[in-house]
């Protein structure tokens, strides 16, 4: 019994390992899947939905705990419908709609549909609340549409091409159709084979419970997450003062109007560096197109990747002001989803260093240096 007991424990973690694969990668994409995505192409967004999907371990565990018990294909295909029809819509609309939501807050309810659906799976509503469990194929669809807004808001964060937005929405969604059904197969494998075994029961007690730890880790992972990102100087660890460091928040007051031009489906930054409580007044427009814009800040020192968001819209203007909560970079990333290039004229006004002319200064001359980044920049 003993034995049995650890090889149903074995077989238990390398099924959870197989359909949740790196934790770390959350629904981000790698570098190389973003300039597939910017070079364009259906096939491509086919291809990057697939594997997102496989890599989303979160989803691949709320539908493993939906297949769990279903042992008629008729079922299998009636839930897994329902969770795929609820995504598909709101992946299409929120997209199309560029609706757009914190994505720690989204995978926080993510992972919170995870623990929902194991502690229905091992009768948690009866055994311990003393109600009948609410509708499933209504709870399904309900977490469908709020898995889709997670996938909507990832897909977001990448260029799309504004001709043919809807259907690179499409294709990618059917990348992740393809995904879904591709890990479902083997999850139905797996669990069929143990359904034959005396060790089902075991193994479906330590699956579901797992399932409920896995999402409530995720849940305070991901809150975690949100806090960091909406109170950055909690989580921030000072740099020592040095004499460059020193040097380089010796900024002085300074007034510029600057042109800048983003390239017709293209995009760029422009930034300047601030001292921590150093002030800016702004202001930009284009000459006609709106662009979709993020004014953010990154901190000096920082190797989380971590930025802060001020202000993030599609506009063809903009203006306003800003004290520095610490020292780092702080500037707009602008993208241009019309086919002609569309001529940005900035006005700003406070105590900064251009990086712009700090780095042409430093540039040797006899040696142009080759662009190394996935998009342009000029700062």
């Amino acid at each position: 019994m003993l034995l049995k007991s650890k090889l149903t424990f074995l077989l238990t973690s390398m099924l959870l390992l197989i359909i949740m694969p790196q934790f770390g990668y959350a629904h981000g994409m790698s570098d190389a899947e973003k300039q597939l995505i910017i070079e364009g192409g259906n096939l491509r967004y086919i291809w990057i939905g697939a594997t997102h999907m496989l890599s989303g371990y979160d989803h691949l565990l709320f539908v493993f705990g939906i297949i769990f018990f279903l042992t008629r294909f008729k079922d299998i295909v009636k839930y897994i419908t329902a969770f795929t029809l609820g995504h598909s819509v709101t992946l299409i609309f929120a997209t199309f709609n560029a609706v757009q939501v914190n994505y720690f807050l989204i995978d926080a309810i993510i992972a919170l549909s995870v623990c929902y659906i194991a502690f229905s799976n091992l009768g948690g509503f009866k055994k311990y609340l003393n109600v009948n469990p609410p509708n499933m194929l209504m709870m399904i669809t309900s977490l469908g549409l709020i898995h889709g807004l997670g996938l909507s808001t990832r897909l977001q964060q990448l260029p799309l091409s504004e001709d043919q937005l809807l259907m690179n929405i499409i294709s990618f969604n059917v990348g992740i159709e393809i995904g879904q059904i591709s890990a479902l197969a083997l999850m139905l494998l797996v669990i069929t084979a143990f359904r034959k075994s005396h060790a089902f029961a075991t193994f479906s007690l330590i699956a579901n419970y797992f399932l409920i730890v896995a999402g409530a880790y995720l849940f305070l992972i991901q809150m975690h997450g949100y806090d960091h990102n909406t109170h950055p100087q909690e989580f921030m660890v000072a740099p020592p003062i040095t004499e460059q460091v020193a040097k380089s928040q010796q900024h002085a007051q300074r007034q510029d109007t600057t042109s800048i031009v983003i390239p017709a489906r293209g995009d760029k930054e422009y930034k300047f560096h601030f001292a921590q409580g150093a002030t800016l007044e702004y202001t930009w427009q284009t000459d006609g197109a709106a662009l979709f814009f993020d004014f953010h800040g990154e901190p000096d020192g920082d190797t989380t990747g971590y930025f802060k968001s001020f202000e993030k819209s599609t506009e063809s203007q903009s203006s306003g002001s800003l004290t520095t909560s610490f020292t780092g970079t702080h500037g707009w990333y602008w993208k241009n989803s019309t086919s002609s290039p569309v001529t940005i004229t900035l006005k700003t006004n406070g105590e900064y260093q251009r990086l712009d002319l700090s780095k042409r200064a430093e540039q040797p001359t006899a040696t142009p240096k080759l662009k190394t980044t996935t998009h342009d920049t000029i700062d």
